[in-house]
């Protein structure tokens, strides 16, 4: 609900705790999608607050209309791709659909949560198809089937007494083969005559796994060549967001084409936070130190055989963490289409230059808090002030 809805833009507060729903009909409510406050019958005050909030937001909103168009390039000239994170292509309004530079998530696990069984290969290649052809010449990464944690399907339960340390993404994938290369044919059958497609697995945590990934992809392959289809082999890739994976990256990155960085997931692990839940919620901070020192080590060991990294987790869509993403070096973003404007305009408005010295004073400072101020503080310099709350 919290993906699809910011997808949508729709201002949304997870986890709210002695809300007596029985009690709201007809009360006035504010929701602070961007605080995680919800206002119930609020005073003059605050009303007026919020709306002069609201009129800001609009008056934002507009100004960001003139950026969208244009090149997501630096100042001093070096491009930044911005992608879209999506699960659905039906219902897209044109404009997104012609936002950004292609697809960098497809997450393929939202068709499987709208069965009621495992869609076969048929299906998948139509559900495929569309995705691919909606943002042809391109490119779309789709991400193979990533259920497991706080996405379950209602028809293949797992139960589990801490769902996000056991059998989740890639894991489900190889202990059921069937379901791997059926997923993986029918990507591979939708890329005929578009080449297109980039295909990005999850959850990886060893070489081992990788490799055994890989051989069912080239069986897939193989018995589609031997079919007769025009089938081209795309990028294949994987998502960091296992702490396992980030000191595994060199030998990786000998396997993969590229990697993309999931920052909600390796926030959570690295720092023992499950970010549902309220009480420890205040502890998740993707400015943590930890955080940014682990990215750094995946972007420079990718690098050093040069492979892209780029970063899909909520990081991307972050105006303040943007900044620090860029100073670390990242290659691309992908992020929800109701943050790309936010986010291209804060590219447009820094040089790497000026990035690479931000994070060197952020490396001195010792608390996510400071770091994240530091940040703002610089978004408030450079006339972006407006987009320091959509941060927080």
């Amino acid at each position: 609900m919290a993906i699809l809805a910011q997808a949508m833009g729709v201002p949304a507060v997870m986890s709210v705790e002695d809300m007596q729903v029985g009690r709201l009909e007809g009360q006035t409510i504010i929701a602070d999608g961007y605080r995680g406050d919800v206002y119930v019958n609020p005073t003059a005050l605050v009303r007026e607050e919020f709306l002069r909030l609201r009129t800001q937001e609009s008056e934002l909103t507009e100004i960001l209309q003139h950026v969208s168009a244009e090149p997501s390039v630096t100042p001093d000239g070096t491009p930044m791709p911005l992608y879209l994170n999506t699960g659905l292509v039906s219902g897209i309004e044109n404009e997104v659909l012609d936002a950004g530079d292609g697809v960098g998530l497809y997450r393929t696990e939202i068709p499987f949560l709208m069965q009621d069984r495992f869609p076969g290969e048929e299906l998948q290649l139509r559900i495929y198809r569309k995705a691919l052809e909606a943002f042809a010449p391109r490119p779309v990464t789709l991400r193979t089937l990533d259920v497991g944690g706080d996405k379950m399907l209602s028809y293949f339960p797992v139960l589990e007494d801490n769902p996000f340390l056991g059998w989740r993404g890639i894991r489900i994938s190889l202990d059921h083969p069937e379901i791997f290369l059926t997923q993986i044919r029918a990507m591979l059958r939708a890329s005929v005559g578009l080449d297109n497609l980039t295909i990005m697995l999850p959850m990886i945590s060893s070489v081992t796994e990788l490799d055994n990934a890989l051989i069912l992809i080239n069986q897939a392959l193989g018995e589609l060549l031997e079919e007769g289809e025009a089938i081209v082999r795309p990028p294949i890739g994987i998502m960091i967001e296992v702490p396992s994976a980030v000191y595994q990256v060199r030998a990786m990155a000998r396997r993969v084409d590229f990697f993309s960085i999931g920052t909600n997931d390796l926030t959570q692990y690295l720092l023992a936070v499950d970010r549902n839940n309220a009480r420890v919620a205040g502890l998740y901070q993707s400015l943590h130190p930890a955080v940014l020192g682990a990215i750094r080590q995946v972007v420079e060991q990718a690098h050093v055989l040069g492979k892209p990294v780029s970063v899909c987790g909520e990081m991307a869509g972050d105006p303040a963490a943007v900044l620090a993403l860029m100073g670390l070096g990242v290659n691309s973003l992908s992020m929800s289409a109701s943050n790309l404007p936010r986010v291209k305009w804060v590219i447009r408005s820094f040089t790497l230059d000026e990035a690479r010295d931000l994070l060197e004073q952020a490396w001195e400072l010792e608390s996510p808090r400071e770091i994240r101020e530091l940040y703002n503080a610089m978004l408030e310099q450079g006339g972006l002030g407006g987009l320091v709350r959509a941060g927080n």
